[in-house]
């Protein structure tokens, strides 16, 4: 079940937005204002963020860059319906645009057409010239395919769904190898040399006294 993270300040939106959504399948949590937006934006797992840019203690617009840097889909909803204030919010980096009122079955076909467009990018991802196709579990290097073990190809995928943050050897085995840590870390080490040498990256940084992180 998907979930989307609701965050409109004017309570009767919130909750026909709420009832309309839960009913086509979405698991909904809400936030009445920017600030407690943010909160949930950082702290709560979304596949989607319905925004509207007037709200109180942090607006929208303000909200998007993190909304942004988490790669999640978000639709801007607004009493605005100026073409000004359409291209900043797309500009911005949102994915699509609503005015209020709107027909509560437009707002769900939006939403379940931009789950559908990120659930087929989701399955295909990478960095630089490096492609990894989830579903088939291949990976390419500038077209051309590597040849990965199971844990190598786990492992990379981990890396690349944290891009920008560092994991410690102990998570790493969690993860990848589902034990927990018992005082010996070096299969992590060896593999991520190997990821080094056949992707030919120096994209995997160490991270001292920690583990690893994929660089953004």
């Amino acid at each position: 079940m998907e979930r989307v993270l609701v965050i409109e300040d004017e309570e009767p939106i919130r909750e026909l937005i709420k009832l309309n959504l839960q009913l086509a399948g979405c698991d909904i949590i809400e936030a009445e204002d920017g600030e407690e937006g943010l909160r949930l934006i950082k702290e709560a797992s979304s596949d989607l963020i319905v925004l509207d840019i007037m709200l109180p203690k942090i607006d929208g617009y303000k909200l998007l860059p993190y909304i942004i840097e988490r790669d999640i889909p978000v639709i801007m909803l607004t009493a605005k319906s100026s073409l000004k204030d359409k291209v900043m919010g797309l500009n911005l980096g949102a994915d699509d645009y609503m005015t209020k009122p709107f027909e509560a079955m437009e707002l769900i076909a939006r939403v379940k057409a931009l789950l559908r467009r990120a659930a087929k990018e989701e399955k295909r991802k990478g960095f630089d010239d490096i492609e990894i196709c989830v579903e088939q579990r291949k990976v390419f290097k500038g077209g051309v395919e590597l040849e990965f073990t199971p844990k190598e190809f786990e492992l990379l995928n981990i890396l690349v769904d944290n891009k920008g943050i560092a994991l410690s050897r102990e998570k790493l085995l969690e993860l990848v190898w589902d034990f927990e840590y018992e005082g010996n870390t070096r299969t992590v080490d060896m593999h991520i040399q190997r990821l080094r040498t056949k992707l030919k990256t120096d994209k995997i940084a160490t991270v001292y006294k920690l583990g690893y992180r994929l660089e953004k």
